[in-house]
């Protein structure tokens, strides 16, 4: 077995060969380190492609996913890698588990680092089992009880509705809504608005130990630049803002209850540099991530991978309007 390091506080590192030989003939410890740790860093497989990630993750026998109901934009390489979200690198991209809005969500997520920066632009981890461990029970006890409610509005700003669902044929939006969840509503001028009711505390799938699995904070409009989020108010209202979230009950989140949740992810957050052909294998479920800023070129991709229906994720209710 391939010995393993621990970057302070808790990323597990293992020492790769380069290319797919390696990640297929050591594919059991790769995802024993992630069940055991919720993610692992391969240094030395040397991916500097789309092509390159791809075939590491078949390896790994990892089976990959489309990514639906994006947020932010991002570009396919091929069937089944993708770039990393299109975000401000002097921005920080908050925490949040990939698509936990979603009715299916991918179980593992797959890191690429084709190019890595020239200062920060870690990808940051931290354990929704610890956060939830952390935050105040008066915050959550409403959430556990609750779920938590996503409120989108697809317009001229953000992401078009045609490319968050993959099809400009709205009969195939209205059939996707109705198996997923999700109650929508087409308005007048062509606009798309959406609510989706998704559980903010789900039991792992694998050892039923529950996590805080949501982006309550994270696409809640609080968390917008000021000055962007006064303009959209004052442009489309309140309702025509393209996302917010509230509680599954429709009750407001105040500024409170995001700092504090954010607070708690950063308190938890660890993460390793970046090198080029990095390989980093997470645990969507268990691990949430985000991405600091950065200085100088940097080409993360990703693949989706191992998709899961989450038992009492999908909540009935939801308004749109």
């Amino acid at each position: 077995m391939t010995p393993a390091t621990r970057t302070a506080p808790g990323l597990r590192v293992l020492a790769a060969d380069p290319g797919p030989q390696w990640a297929a003939e050591h594919r059991e410890e790769v995802l024993a380190e992630v069940e055991a740790s919720g993610a692992v860093l391969l240094r030395g497989p040397g991916v500097a492609s789309a092509a390159d990630l791809a075939a590491v993750t078949a390896a790994l026998g990892v089976e990959p996913m489309a990514e639906r109901e994006g947020f932010a934009p991002r570009e396919r390489h091929g069937d089944t890698v993708y770039s990393a979200s299109h975000w401000p690198a002097d921005a920080p991209m908050c925490m949040h588990h990939e698509q936990s809005y979603a009715a299916e969500v991918p179980g593992l997520l797959v890191f690429g680092c084709l190019t890595a920066p020239e200062r920060g632009g870690r990808t940051m981890l931290a354990d929704s089992q610890h956060v939830l461990r952390s935050l105040p029970p008066d915050l959550v006890e409403p959430f556990r009880r609750h779920g938590w409610l996503l409120l989108r509005t697809y317009q001229d700003v953000g992401v078009p509705w045609t490319d968050a669902f993959g099809t400009d044929d709205r009969a195939l939006v209205d059939a996707y809504c109705a198996a997923e969840g999700i109650r929508h509503e087409w308005s007048a001028d062509g606009r798309l608005r959406t609510a989706q009711r998704r559980a903010a505390v789900v039991a792992h799938p694998r050892t039923g130990v529950p996590g805080w699995f949501n982006q309550i904070a994270f696409l809640n409009e609080l968390t917008m630049d000021p000055a962007i989020r006064e303009y959209l108010l004052d442009q489309y209202g309140p309702a025509g803002l393209p996302f917010t979230t509230a509680r599954g009950d429709t009750t407001p989140i105040d500024a409170d209850t995001v700092e504090t949740v954010n607070a708690v992810y950063d308190a938890a957050a660890f993460g390793e540099p970046w090198q080029d052909g990095d390989v980093l294998v997470v645990d969507n479920i268990r691990m949430a991530h985000s991405r600091e800023p950065y200085e100088g070129p940097r080409e993360v991709a990703v693949v989706l991978g191992n998709p899961v229906r989450l038992t009492g994720h999908v909540l009935p209710g939801g308004e749109t309007g």
